[in-house]
């Protein structure tokens, strides 16, 4: 199961969120935004390094007082992974994060106030070689658009987008990404597909409010997938109402699976029934659960009886088809050992982890080489 990704990718500008690449060809980045109160510093810099921990490439901070850009300049001390700040109308606070480090600034310029404000903003990303998001919402768009479309729309997105990158043209500034979200798919995926044949600046995918857990999860599944299966999108956030760490995790399992990137375990697994001959789904629960630390990139099948059993784990670094009166495991396609149902957790743990290292000492190599 080894291959690339079928997708053609939209060609895009590059911009820098610290160390990250985002455009330009480079891997698509996954973020998530903290939820805790951006003044409590210890609790943020706990939450932003689970997040990155979970394999989060950059993570966003609400900033939404003077109180929190001074507790984001403790915390901006604490954390590696780069910081975007969230700030909505006090241009003032944008000044003051640009000072304390940050590595980019998250604004919707038709909040921020009049076009001299806007221009202070700009000239110190400039200066300080800040990039930029600019952000359209259907929750917020300009009263006027309001009323000119009635309610929001793909038209009345792209429309608030253009008026808005049209201040950043006039101040010649070009290091921003642009995103255009809605809690509604179709609008959402209409209005992304309309900005991305007309402008070359990375784009920034999600759905917005797109629910809890498993609502907002096949909701941004969909919505994303179908923006990435166009090769649309440089970064992205799933936005659900979890634990920002879920989010991470989401937003990998996407990437992962159209083959745009991929970062620890891809596990094949099937649903399991009556001819299964061990329990298939509390297997996955614990490997899952057990494993979650493992980062190198590894196909591991976990099927329950003979039937797809074999096929499945010939494709896979390590498969498991269930048999009777032991379940076979195959290594790099071929037959290994045979695991008894009493210890098969263990058994596979062992085994996986061991693969894990040997991979992770051929990719060593292969760097140093080159």
């Amino acid at each position: 199961m080894h291959f690339e990704s079928p997708i053609k990718r939209r060609q895009s500008r590059q911009i820098m969120v610290g160390n990250v690449p985002v455009g330009g060809g480079a891997p698509i980045s996954v973020q998530s935004m903290t939820n805790t109160e951006t003044c409590d510093v210890d609790a943020t810099v706990a939450q932003i390094r689970a997040i990155a921990d979970a394999g989060g490439d950059i993570v966003r901070v609400s900033i939404p007082s003077m109180d929190a850009a001074e507790a984001f300049k403790q915390i901006r001390k604490q954390v590696s992974v780069p910081l975007v700040a969230d700030i909505h109308f006090d241009y003032k606070i944008a000044l003051k994060v640009a000072e304390y480090g940050v590595d980019c600034l998250r604004i919707n310029p038709g909040n921020i106030g009049n076009k001299d404000r806007i221009r202070s903003v700009v000239d110190c990303a400039r200066d300080k070689n800040i990039p930029i998001r600019i952000g359209v919402n259907a929750g917020s768009l300009e009263k006027d658009l309001q009323k000119k479309y009635g309610e929001p729309t793909p038209d009345a997105l792209v429309e608030s987008a253009f008026r808005q990158l049209q201040y950043f043209d006039e101040l010649d500034f070009h290091e921003y990404k642009l995103s255009l979200k809605a809690s509604d798919i179709f609008m959402t995926v209409e209005a992304y597909r309309k900005i991305a044949s007309q402008i070359d600046n990375p784009l920034h995918l999600g759905i917005t409010e797109a629910g809890g857990l498993r609502s907002g999860t096949v909701k941004s599944s969909i919505g994303l997938g179908l923006l990435l299966m166009d090769g649309i999108g440089d970064t992205l956030r799933v936005s659900l109402a979890a634990d920002p760490v879920q989010e991470i995790k989401v937003g990998w399992d996407m990437l992962r699976s159209l083959k745009l990137r991929n970062r620890g375990i891809n596990f094949i697994a099937c649903p399991s029934c009556s001819r299964q001959n061990f329990d298939v789904i509390k297997t996955m629960n614990q490997l899952e659960e057990r494993l979650e630390d493992i980062v190198i990139p590894m196909d591991v099948a976990v099927i329950g009886c003979v039937v797809n059993g074999p096929g499945e784990a010939k494709e896979a670094d390590i498969g498991l088809a269930g048999g009777s009166p032991n379940n076979l495991v195959y290594l790099d396609g071929k037959p290994n050992s045979k695991f008894k149902n009493e210890t098969l957790v263990d058994d596979l743990e062992k085994m996986i982890r061991q693969k894990a290292k040997t991979k992770e000492r051929e990719m060593a190599n292969i760097i140093a080489k080159n």
